[in-house]
């Protein structure tokens, strides 16, 4: 959806959770002398503005991380994100995952990203001047590209699930990335919704891939009749020792 902008929901508890996850990973991957490859099919902007007037609209951030921050010690390479983020461009920095991907990588690595909206391509080119960012559909980008080099890295799949087919495609699409790239990590994340839209696709996921990595966690609406009351990963190829840490 070209009229998505992640600002108004940036640093709220999904955002903690997946990017948590994500920075445990990156974190998993670079423990080897071997170059990785990240790719991330919705990137955003990659670096938010918590005192902005879009974020403070929502509130999201301020029911998120502002209120969870202390969950994470010190050690943990989602709070070396966040404190780096906030050294390199103040406290009301919040990183989205490429920026946190950038900075838990390495300078062998090679980082790919996807994001079709102008404005928030652009702003993510300026945040992340090294960083290979295409301005086209995530999706078709990861399927020409895989398998990649170098073979071992992590995709991430992160859209805003407000074009309801995504529901109905994504399994679709991992079945082919897995095939494509078995040796690849691929994570999805999903809303959990009062609605239940998520369901089916993930029968289909499991069934698909009986092996992979689920986790969720719940929460409160952010706001009086917000549909979104929880977030989800589901993770093919997990890292080994994921499961014992989340």
């Amino acid at each position: 959806m070209l009229s998505y902008q992640h600002i108004y929901h940036a640093g709220n508890l999904a955002d903690v959770h997946k990017h948590s996850l994500l920075a445990w990973m990156l974190d998993y991957l670079t423990r080897k002398d071997k170059p990785v490859s990240y790719i991330e099919t919705h990137a955003g902007r990659a670096l938010y503005d918590l005192s902005a007037d879009e974020a403070r609209k929502t509130g999201e951030a301020a029911m998120g991380i502002a209120r969870v921050r202390d969950w994470f010690a010190a050690d943990h390479p989602y709070m070396k994100s966040l404190v780096q983020t906030a050294e390199t461009d103040g406290e009301n920095a919040y990183p989205g995952s490429p920026m946190i991907a950038t900075q838990r990588l390495r300078d062998s690595d090679h980082i790919t990203l996807a994001e079709l909206h102008p404005g928030e391509h652009n702003a993510l080119e300026l945040a992340l001047p090294t960083a290979t960012c295409r301005r086209s559909d995530g999706f078709a980008m990861a399927h020409s590209m895989l398998p990649p080099t170098p073979r071992r890295g992590l995709m991430l799949i992160d859209p805003s699930f407000e074009i309801k087919d995504d529901y109905d495609t994504i399994p679709t699409h991992i079945r082919k990335y897995v095939r494509a790239w078995n040796v690849g990590v691929i994570v999805l994340w999903y809303p959990i919704l009062t609605s239940a839209a998520h369901h089916n696709m993930l029968k289909t996921l499991q069934s698909d891939h009986p092996n992979a990595f689920r986790h969720e966690v719940r929460f409160p609406p952010a706001r009086k009749g917000h549909g979104m009351i929880g977030s989800g990963l589901f993770v093919s190829n997990p890292p080994f020792g994921l499961s014992r840490t989340f």
